[in-house]
């Protein structure tokens, strides 16, 4: 296995754990320790899965396989203004806040209910002295 690849799947590795623990943070306590939860939502219709977390998901597949000279740039447009996206909070799979540069370069967020977030996701080639950005996926500590 040659080195760069040992990285990437070491760097796989670490954002398949963030995105368990992000999703484990907002959805609780683990299904298989109590069965009742776990009926319920098996006999629910198939269609009833989280927006946020779908959102999510589909932001990480996107962004895992870039290479050191690639970055995911995400967009968010609302009326006039135009947000690009660097780090995502979410404090609910029903909520996302979203954190990044508007175009005069001022930081700015956005509280936008998961459902009505509408991203624009590219792939785009970095300058070769830059670094690529990775957008940030954040979640709430949990409680003690």
């Amino acid at each position: 296995m040659a080195f760069g690849n040992i990285g990437q799947l070491i760097a796989g590795t670490a954002i398949e754990a963030t995105k368990k623990n992000v999703i484990d943070a907002i959805t609780g306590p683990d299904p298989q320790k109590n069965p009742a939860p776990a009926a319920a939502a098996a006999s629910a219709p198939a269609g009833t899965e989280s927006i946020g977390g779908l959102i999510l998901g589909q932001l990480q597949a996107m962004q895992r396989p870039l290479k050191d000279d690639q970055e995911m740039v995400v967009l968010f447009h609302t009326g006039s203004e135009t947000l690009r996206v660097t780090e995502i909070f979410v404090p609910s799979l029903q909520v996302l806040v979203l954190a990044g540069l508007d175009s005069e370069q001022n930081i700015t967020r956005v509280v936008v209910p998961a459902e009505r977030a509408q991203l624009v996701c590219k792939i785009c080639k970095v300058a070769p002295d830059a670094q690529p950005v990775r957008v940030a996926v954040r979640s709430p500590r949990p409680k003690e």
